[in-house]
């Protein structure tokens, strides 16, 4: 479009919208010839007419309802919302005039076009065009610093821009004006007349700002003024009622007869008194008001003779357990016998319980559960990252923002003076400079000192001997040991896949189809289901996860239900299906392999989670006599390692080996997925029987797996953790195990179901591990009947009296 000719462009009219050449805005389009517009503009690729209205509120505008100055723009962005509406972004041009606006004849569109002519600017070669531009920049900038609203961007681009014009037009796009003064320096074509406008404008906004600066100062002092009067008022009226002449006159009365209302021991009444009579005697203006009013206020809320009622029934204490606990069989018998005890000798004292056990197997839940079973309040308190021997027994007076220390805090909210109380995370305590908390604790766990407790707040002594301590952490190992002696370990050991088969079902699937909305019969999770999100999707040794993702099965199920609109559609998870609810598989767990392999021998070990399978390969290569260890194994594991070689070198005649082949060879031991950390000595059998396969080329048995630890004559250890790992055998289809005969009495422990799944036999030298181990023929045997002379040719043994030659 040149100058005094006409074009044609797609109209869109703006409500208080002033669009500039060069300025880039978003808009945001409901009416449908607006639209239409757009997105004829976008797929002609043609500019766009972009006009403001006069009035806002017309809702069809025609020529006469529009500004005849606009903007020619470009459409660089257009998205369509869900609402119906529009948002474009577009970017003005050039300025036109409208001549006509009209509908177009055919039917096929409902927007409107414009009838342009080009409005071209004048006098841009105006010898005040340089002095324009420097007093528009400096003007601008000190606006700038005035209104912190704009960005400093914006100002560094409009100190850079050459172009007088675009300079101009950029600052009029950033004005706080209305709408009709930006429309009238649109309207504008000279250019010197339009940076006089401009800098008008900018010099009554600065005047602006420095009015409303002055008024909100003055604001500011007046009200700080109100806020000072009020201060005043609140300090008589407190004053007043000090000396009994306001409302509320009579609290110290108030104070002084809860005092002696209270039910306090006679040392605490005396101190309580005494401190009254400070307070009495004091300016209601004191800090020390405060302090004191505090501490008092502390030892009325304090429970000094009141307890509950509890009762001790073994036989609803055990139904309680039972009722919020599956499994946990020694815990809970412990638990019942430690009770039944306390229940005849009619009192407390006694050792404190620990209970100790990976997270999420339950030890806090069974402190609530003991507290519901005797009828006693339940208070707890956590320890963990406590540092400060001031959080266990408090600030001293002296301090500025003191307070009682946790163990006063709680049994203010317990309000008895027997109730069960909960020390969470003793484990993880730690001490620095400012004192050691776990040592604190040794004389509140210690029955022969508790009764005389002094926090120093209270500077009293308070009586614990009547609460029910329980404390709970996950390692023993974090436990000082003077205050581990103070308490009776329990372990709580990680469920087994059974338990956690019957707390899902029972338990956890109940609870979150109530959460989600559910019925009990809407979802049904078959135990195979059940037990491929116990292997596949958890590793723990608690059921927290596998709640949470048996609660993300809920809501996909949830998802998917109202997606589907079948509101009352019920569900059967099949194992097959799994996949599509909760992903991929997070974990794998061990199976035996397929085939009898040189060099690999299965092992079994014990984690938190439970048990798993360990697969341990060994191989020979050319070398020096080195033994290369690798797996991340920890000191102890490295050990039995060096034990089991050292074994078989010292049996090598026996085996039928060279006793010099190790100095031409190495022996690389690994154990797989390197990441984990492994350690602890039940691996040296398996170790042992991995290193006599590689070195005798016979394969070890596949379905066999063993657990052992060893000694260099060969001798076979006990281990722990025999339920768990035999529960691992079985779940990685491992028919014959073999452990140490001492852990024979351990059976007795290993659910039956477990027992009679597996071939079980019990060895007590790795002669017998290796024999039953590897794969010999019928009525073959490993060792042979060798000289044991080669092996000691090397010395001469001598009589240590003479020391002749034996």
């Amino acid at each position: 479009m040149t100058e005094n000719t006409s074009a044609i462009y797609p109209l869109l009219p703006l409500r208080d919208i002033v669009l500039f050449p060069g300025m880039v805005a978003p808009l945001v389009v409901g009416r449908e010839k607006s639209v239409q517009a757009l997105e004829r503009a976008m797929q002609e690729e043609s500019l766009i007419f972009l006009v403001t209205q006069r009035e806002a509120t017309v809702e069809d505008p025609t020529q006469k309802d529009l500004f005849t100055m606009g903007t020619l723009g470009k459409v660089m962005q257009l998205l369509r919302l869900p609402e119906g509406t529009v948002k474009a972004l577009v970017k003005g041009k050039e300025r036109a005039r409208l001549i006509g606006a009209f509908d177009p004849l055919t039917g096929d569109a409902s927007c409107t076009y414009a009838r342009l002519m080009d409005a071209v600017d004048t006098d841009t070669d105006s010898p005040q065009l340089p002095a324009f531009v420097r007093e528009l920049r400096k003007v601008f900038d000190g606006y700038c610093q005035a209104n912190r609203k704009i960005p400093r961007e914006v100002l560094q681009s409009i100190m850079e821009q050459e172009n007088p014009i675009r300079l101009v037009d950029t600052i009029c796009a950033h004005l706080p004006v209305i709408s009709r003064e930006k429309q009238e320096l649109l309207e504008t074509l000279s250019v010197p007349e339009r940076m006089r406008s401009v800098l008008e404008l900018l010099y009554r906004e600065i005047e602006l700002m420095g009015l409303e600066r002055d008024i909100n100062a003055k604001v500011k002092k007046k009200m700080n003024d109100v806020q000072r009067n009020f201060y005043l008022a609140e300090k008589m009226r407190a004053i007043q009622e000090e000396m009994g002449q306001g409302e509320g006159g009579d609290d110290m009365a108030d104070l002084e007869a809860a005092i002696a209302k209270k039910r306090l021991p006679e040392p605490v009444r005396k101190k309580a008194e005494k401190e009254f009579r400070k307070l009495r005697q004091m300016p209601p203006m004191s800090a020390e008001t405060t302090v004191v009013r505090n501490y008092l206020d502390v030892i009325l809320n304090l429970p000094w003779r009141k307890k509950s009622r509890s009762r001790i029934d073994i036989n609803r204490a055990e139904d309680i357990l039972n009722e919020d606990h599956f499994g946990l069989d020694k815990p809970k018998e412990r638990i019942l016998e430690y009770l039944a005890v306390q229940a005849q000798v009619k009192k407390i004292k006694g050792p404190i319980l620990c209970l100790v056990g990976p997270p999420g197997v339950g030890k806090t839940s069974v402190c609530k559960s003991i507290a519901r079973s005797i009828g006693r309040e339940f208070v707890r308190i956590s320890l963990g990252g406590v540092h400060d021997e001031a959080e266990i027994r408090g600030h001293r007076r002296t301090y500025i923002g003191a307070m009682p220390g946790k163990i006063i805090l709680a049994m203010q909210r317990a309000g008895v003076v027997n109730p069960v109380f909960c020390l969470d995370e003793v484990d993880k305590m730690s001490s620095d400079f400012r004192g050691d908390p776990a040592s604190a604790l040794l004389e509140v766990l210690d029955p022969e000192q508790n009764n005389s407790f002094n926090d120093h707040y209270l500077d009293l002594d308070y009586d614990l001997s009547q609460v029910l301590f329980i404390t709970t952490a996950n390692h023993l190992h974090g436990i000082p040991a003077p205050l581990k002696d103070r308490m009776e370990i329990i372990e709580l050991r990680g469920y087994t896949e059974e338990e956690k088969l019957h707390i899902a079902a029972d338990f956890l699937l109940p609870k979150q189809l109530e959460a989600n909305g559910f019925a009990p019969e809407d979802i049904t999770l078959p135990e195979k289901t059940v037990l491929g999100i116990v292997r596949s999707y958890t590793r723990e040794a608690g059921v927290r996860s596998l709640e949470r993702t048996i609660g993300s099965l809920c809501r996909k199920v949830a998802r998917d239900r109202l997606k589907s609109g079948q509101f009352k559609k019920q569900y059967s998870i099949a194992p097959e299906t799994l996949e599509d609810y909760l992903g991929v598989a997070k974990y794998r767990f061990g199976l035996a392999e397929e085939q009898d392999r040189v060099g690999l021998a299965t092992g079994m070990a014990w984690t938190e989670m439970g048990g798993e399978l360990l697969q341990i390969e060994a191989t020979v290569m050319p070398g020096a006599g080195k033994l290369v260890i690798t797996g991340k194994l920890g000191e102890v594991m490295q050990e039995s390692a060096q034990a089991a070689l050292s074994y078989v070198r010292s049996h090598s005649g026996q085996l039928g080996l060279d006793p010099d082949c190790y100095q031409k060879i190495d022996i690389h031991v690994h154990v797989p997925e390197g990441a984990i950390p492994k350690d602890g000595p039940s691996a040296g059998i398996t170790i042992a029987t991995a290193i006599a396969s590689a070195l005798l080329r016979i394969p070890v048995r596949c379905c066999l797996a063993m657990t052992g630890e060893i000694t260099l004559r060969g001798r076979v250890l006990p281990i722990g953790g025999l339920t768990e790992k035999l529960l691992a055998a079985r779940r990685g289809n491992i028919t014959e195990v073999l452990i140490p005969r001492e852990n024979e009495r351990n059976l007795r422990d290993v659910p039956a179901k477990i027992r009679d799944s597996l071939h079980i036999e019990l060895v007590d030298h790795v002669a017998e591990v290796l024999q039953k181990a590897l794969v010999l023929a019928d009525g073959e045997s490993l060792f042979v009947n060798a000289p044991i002379e080669p092996l000691y040719g090397s010395y001469t043994l001598a009589d240590r009296n003479t020391g002749a030659p034996l």
